[in-house]
């Protein structure tokens, strides 16, 4: 700590006063150390497996205190074994159940979330809060963490695939503000992310290929050879082939995760605005809150990822063949490639929000070959019309139809 001083004036009799300019300076620098564990696990609801009693803190003998919040679904599927799982481990859960959709990522909920912890009455460091379900209500309940008393331990438990590889491995929570996603949030890491895939069972199939939009997008902006893997293995991917977890799939979301976490783990505050994380979400939040029908976050993730592949072929960081490579598997993977929202006027407005978030330059990530990635501050908005002709094109060609059309 630095002090710096000026002379003191004459005339004054009071015991301290505040010199003049430059007067008192103090430099405050701290660093807080952040460490948590993402295990990737099977029969993670099993008495047997002491996982999630460790979490907890929960020895099976001396009896220790949580709070539970659940997805509604999650509940009505797996709250009986989650419930006799606690009692096997004698822990004393408060349960919550929420729902966990994208409409009800909202700041009331995370209140919600808080006055549940009121009530029970949470001892402040040595109490844990567990959330079980989706992406969204792990970023509601990881934002009420970070906020009920400056931050109180917490553990995920994802329940969809794109919990598994995306929202639940990072830092971030957050919830929707105004037509804004995401615009009101916290870095807050869990304590313990445990991943299961038997959860992934009675995901549906959009939901899948939901995760699996971020699964692509690792693919494509870091590793070549997840790429060809879900290229060769994509059309038989499914809630029953990721939960049995064989060899093949336990490569691509292992992959999926160990790469995001990898680009992560240096930047976790985000200090460094470019990240390739980002990749597929420049376009899409403005996409994913005006679709009527509403989209999932892949479903706006895989739309904003056929435009930044077009974008690359304009550059020639891709070639046409790769490029079709990669909006094939896309589709492959059950995902849209366009919508009719996503005009080029949404894309423009889309790109200046994102400059605002990204301080003030675009920082577009974009492949540069396949598995890797570059980021580009001068994107027009000619190259985005000629971006979105691309892909029509494209899917005109897929559908046997003048893409021009569509």
């Amino acid at each position: 700590m630095t002090e710096t001083t000026a002379t003191r004036p004459t005339g004054l009799t009071t015991a301290f006063d505040i010199p003049r300019p430059p007067g008192l300076t103090w430099y405050v620098q701290a660093q807080q150390p952040v460490g948590y564990e993402v295990s990737l696990t099977r029969g993670l609801l099993n008495p047997a497996n002491p996982a999630l009693a460790k979490a907890v803190g929960a020895d099976g003998r001396s009896g220790v205190r949580a709070l539970v919040v659940v997805d509604r679904v999650v509940d009505e599927l797996y709250g009986t074994a989650l419930r006799g799982y606690f009692t096997a481990w004698q822990t004393d859960v408060t349960w919550l159940v929420m729902p966990g959709d994208e409409e009800t990522k909202t700041l009331d909920q995370v209140v919600e979330v808080t006055r549940a912890m009121t009530r029970m009455g949470i001892l402040r460091r040595t109490e844990r809060v567990v959330v079980v379900g989706g992406g969204v209500l792990m970023d509601v309940v990881g934002m009420a963490a970070s906020l009920y008393r400056r931050g109180a331990p917490y553990v995920r438990v994802p329940t969809t695939l794109v919990g598994q590889v995306d929202a639940g491995v990072g830092v971030k929570t957050g919830v929707n503000h105004g037509t804004h996603k995401n615009r009101l949030g916290t870095y807050f890491a869990p304590e313990a992310a445990l991943i299961d895939p038997e959860f992934l069972r009675t995901v549906p199939q959009r939901h899948i290929a939901n995760g699996l939009a971020e699964i692509i997008k690792m693919a494509l902006i870091k590793d070549a050879s997840l790429f060809k893997l879900l290229e060769e293995t994509v059309a038989h991917i499914s809630s029953d082939s990721l939960a049995d977890c064989g060899a093949a799939m336990s490569e691509v979301v292992s992959r999926a995760i160990a790469g995001m976490l990898d680009e992560l783990e240096p930047n976790l505050w985000e200090g460094v605005l470019e990240r390739s994380v980002d990749y597929g979400h420049t376009f899409s939040p403005s996409l994913e809150l005006r679709a009527d029908p509403p989209l999932l976050h892949g479903e706006a993730v895989a739309v904003d990822m056929a435009v930044c592949v077009a974008l690359a072929a304009g550059r020639q960081y891709l070639t046409t063949e790769d490029a079709h490579r990669a909006l094939a598997l896309i589709a492959a993977a059950g995902l849209p490639l366009t919508h009719p929202v996503f005009t080029a006027e949404l894309l423009q407005l889309g790109l200046a929000d994102a400059v605002k978030h990204r301080d003030g330059q675009q920082r577009l990530p974009l492949t540069d070959g396949i598995g890797s990635c570059v980021f580009v501050n001068d994107v027009t908005a000619a190259e985005l019309s000629r971006a979105l002709e691309f892909v029509h094109a494209y899917v005109g060609a897929a559908d046997g139809v003048d893409g021009s059309d569509r």
